[in-house]
């Protein structure tokens, strides 16, 4: 049992990764116009650079999650993919309330089940990693 749930976690883990260097590679190739229209217009940077910044944060926490499998630094790195996937949500919302189209997501129906699926990507960066009890064992022993 417990094996298999490691098993679990760990192609859960690769298959975050992947998704992450997907995505990044997106913000810096043939999706970039798309990340572009994402950015709402009250960030007060260029929409652009912000797209660039997030491809490139993505293609390294995804690199890194298909690298480091030892405790507690795995767990670190899923506390930081979840705080990437938090940190972004604001522009998610944003993206719902201005009715910004991007993706195939053209209607306030369709973005709203997108922000329903961010907590869920916050909780598979956290529990495919053992985010919360690196955390824990961390703190425990400082």
């Amino acid at each position: 049992m417990a094996q298999s749930r490691r098993a679990l976690r760990a192609l859960g883990q690769v298959a975050l990764g992947g998704a992450l260097l997907a995505a990044g590679a997106g913000h810096l190739t043939s999706q970039r116009e798309e990340f572009q229209a994402q950015v709402p217009p009250w960030v007060p940077l260029d929409p652009d650079l912000v797209v660039v910044a997030s491809g490139v944060v993505e293609l390294g926490l995804g690199a890194t999650l298909l690298a480091v499998w030892r405790q507690p630094v795995r767990g670190l790195v899923g506390a930081a993919v979840a705080a990437f996937f938090v940190a972004v949500f604001p522009g998610n919302v944003a993206q719902l309330t201005e009715r910004r189209d991007a993706f195939g997501l053209d209607s306030d129906a369709k973005r709203a089940v997108r922000l329903v699926f961010q907590p869920v990507l916050v909780a598979w960066a956290l529990t495919t990693t053992g985010a919360v009890g690196a955390v824990r064992q961390l703190r425990a022993s400082s």
